[in-house]
């Protein structure tokens, strides 16, 4: 019978009622009880790393995390990690880059609805991430819920309160958990030795463009930060109408040894800078990065991770465009 290591985090699915809104409450151990059928197919051992609504999560918890398995990963045959969802799918793209190659499973899960309620989605999604956390052929770190198995650095949370909270993002979900079986599409690889990472640069920022944000706001956020990513439009470009400073500005980040990459707020399909003359401005830098067809959340991540190791542009740009976990198909500029 495989040994599972459970891993307590908080999150809706472990909140309770207050006088001041849910807050997480109830230990990994308190969960498991909610879930006596996963004694018939793994032991399990509990423990609490910290109890946290996902808001509260921040980089060095996703560290702590990590550090967590890579202290158990010899005693255990696979992870389950319960975790609030709002922030759930940068964890799952964070664990993706401090924990690499690794055989066994490393599964995120969490609710919609606290275990303790009467009409929940915890309880099925908590038996489905010790199923798959047991299995044999699924490897790394996956988010499992509502029965889809998503690969970690492809979740995006797309409901707000739906029980259908996250979707992959293109690409496939690695499974699907039907009646309680294990319906496996993608295999992934692993290593029989996995590296673990232990730090992370957090001077990552995010701007979201808007018509007319002022290139101001691009400029400060590069002088606060080592790394910034522009969230675009469409298929991505910068504002370059009249009066417009953006690239400008985008060049004295780079000058001054920052790390910049562009990608799209749409959703599905990713980036393709080279389609617009708004684009091809950026195409034409080659300092300036592209995610692609990357999540916000990975692309996020990962820049932390490469700036732990490095600030050297052509080594930040190797790193970047080199796949992690599937986390990037296309990387080259057409």
């Amino acid at each position: 019978m495989k040994k599972i290591l459970m891993i307590g985090t908080g999150g809706t699915i472990a909140s309770q009622i207050s006088q001041d809104g849910l807050r997480p409450a109830l230990s990994s151990e308190q969960l498991l009880s909610f879930v006596p059928k996963v004694s018939e197919f793994c032991k399990v051992d509990c423990m609490q790393l910290f109890s946290l609504d996902s808001t509260n999560i921040r980089p060095e918890n996703w560290v702590a995390l990590a550090r967590t398995v890579q202290e158990h990963y010899e005693r255990y045959d696979g992870f389950v990690i319960s975790h609030g969802t709002d922030t759930m799918a940068y964890t799952a793209a964070a664990l993706s880059y401090l924990i690499q190659g690794a055989k066994k499973p490393v599964v995120l899960t969490g609710a919609q609805k606290p275990i303790s309620f009467d009409s929940t989605d915890s309880k099925v999604n908590l038996t489905d991430a010790f199923l798959c956390a047991a299995s044999d052929h699924l490897h790394g770190v996956m988010i499992v819920f509502n029965g889809k198995v998503i690969e970690g650095t492809r979740a995006c949370k797309t409901r707000s309160k739906s029980y259908e909270a996250f979707s992959s993002i293109n690409y496939p979900c690695l499974a699907v958990v039907q009646d309680g079986r294990l319906l496996q599409y993608i295999e992934t690889g692993f290593s029989e030795t996995p590296v673990f990472y232990d730090r992370l640069n957090e001077r990552v920022g995010l701007l979201k463009l808007i018509p007319g944000v002022p290139s101001s706001l691009a400029a400060y956020m590069l002088e606060h930060n080592d790394a910034l990513i522009l969230e675009s439009f469409g298929v991505g470009g910068v504002p370059s109408y009249p009066g417009s400073s953006f690239l400008e500005v985008l060049h004295q980040g780079l000058d001054a040894g920052k790390a910049i990459v562009l990608t799209t707020q749409v959703q599905n399909e990713g980036s393709d800078v080279g389609v617009y003359q708004v684009g091809r401005q950026i195409r034409n830098c080659p300092q300036i990065l592209e995610a692609f067809d990357m999540t916000t959340e990975a692309v996020c991540a990962k820049l932390m991770w490469i700036l732990a190791q490095t600030r050297e542009p052509e080594q930040v740009a190797k790193l970047f465009y080199t796949p992690v976990a599937h986390d990037i198909l296309r990387y080259a500029r057409g």
